[in-house]
């Protein structure tokens, strides 16, 4: 795989409390993607990540996992053409 790639996560399950958006900006930085996380008032996490395809793909099977408290039920994939406004990666306010 080659190239760039962008999406956007849903990810459901207990991931709120259990330091899963902390854990995304540390595992996403270290993998030099760009983008952002942060809570939603359902419950679930949404994440937006960009980069190199395979820094993507990386991401994406870490996400189903998360951090040792977390329980990941289901994560929805699609890709996303929103452009970013900023570099590096970040938590943000909840939605």
């Amino acid at each position: 795989m080659s190239g760039q790639r962008q999406v956007h996560l849903i990810i459901t399950g207990r991931v709120q409390g259990v330091w899963y958006r902390g854990w995304t900006v540390k595992t996403a930085s270290a993998l030099g993607l760009q983008g952002w996380v942060r809570n939603r008032r359902d419950g679930t996490v949404e994440a937006m990540f960009s980069g190199p395809t395979a820094a993507v793909e990386e991401m994406i099977q870490a996400c189903r996992k998360g951090p040792p408290a977390a329980r990941v039920d289901e994560i929805d994939v699609s890709p996303s053409v929103d452009v970013l406004a900023q570099s590096g990666f970040r938590q943000v306010e909840t939605h």
